[in-house]
């Protein structure tokens, strides 16, 4: 009884927190994949935030107060002025940030540590596997300067598999911890692409559902629709700057 009152008093306690958030979390931001988990999560969170473009098909990510934040030269990342103790920390990689915030706001990642450790089964299950399997498919099938058939199929069945675990799993779930967690947010983003892998949703009916279930979500949808107007201005696949930043940057010192 005592422990159930003093896990309800530090929600509160932290909820109480999380409201009296007065500067903005700095989003550093481009609409892909890994993008929107963020712009979602602090939507479902609920915190203030504002956005700043790293415009990775110009290099904005190689500059170096980017890198001061992410030192592996990716978006997303993320600053926020109000972090432990009341001082500036910053956080880079999706997975790490989404972990960071839902530890902050103790939104979408329990505290009990039974929950928690599924959330992260399937938070890792989609950065290490989903996510970079979906991105070797979409560069392939897309970006590729040759048609390399061997490439595309080992990708494109990769994530048909992926697909199919994701699917057996929702056969008997509404979310793929249980509740709705940062693990449906981070699959979300390569979810809704499907049509970019050579995919038929219709093969995958729990998947099918629960991508429908998530997109309904009003967080999700001012998430995806944050945009940055220079992104709709670049064809990677036809820019050969953007191309050669993405594709061929090689080791930098």
């Amino acid at each position: 009884m005592a422990r159930a009152k003093a896990k309800r008093a530090k929600k509160v306690t932290k909820a109480k927190r999380v409201a009296k958030q007065t500067k903005p979390i700095e989003l550093y931001y481009w609409p892909t994949p890994n993008g929107w988990k963020i712009s979602i999560m602090l939507e479902e969170c609920g915190l203030p935030y504002k956005m700043i473009p790293v415009n990775i098909a110009r290099g904005d990510q190689f500059k170096p107060e980017f890198l001061a934040i992410s030192p592996n030269n990716r978006m997303p990342a993320i600053v926020d002025p109000e972090g432990p103790g009341g001082k500036p920390i910053s956080v880079f990689e999706s997975g790490a940030i989404m972990q960071y915030l839902g530890r902050k706001t103790g939104k979408f990642y329990p505290a009990d540590e039974r929950k928690r450790v599924e959330v992260d089964e399937w938070l890792f299950w989609q950065m290490g596997g989903l996510g970079p399997m979906a991105g070797q498919a979409n560069h392939f099938r897309r970006y590729a300067p040759e048609k390399i058939e061997y490439a595309i199929n080992r990708y494109t069945n990769e994530v048909r598999r992926l697909y199919g675990v994701m699917n057996k799993r929702l056969a008997a779930r509404d979310y793929l911890a249980g509740a709705y967690s940062i693990a449906d947010i981070a699959c979300f983003g390569w979810a809704r692409i499907w049509e970019r892998m050579g995919m038929d949703v219709g093969e995958f009916p729990h998947f099918k559902r629960w991508l429908e279930r998530v997109k309904a979500r009003p967080a999700v949808q001012r998430g995806v629709a944050l945009r940055v107007e220079e992104a709709g201005q670049v064809d990677i696949a036809k820019d050969k700057e953007a191309w050669k930043l993405l594709f061929t940057q090689g080791a930098r010192a």
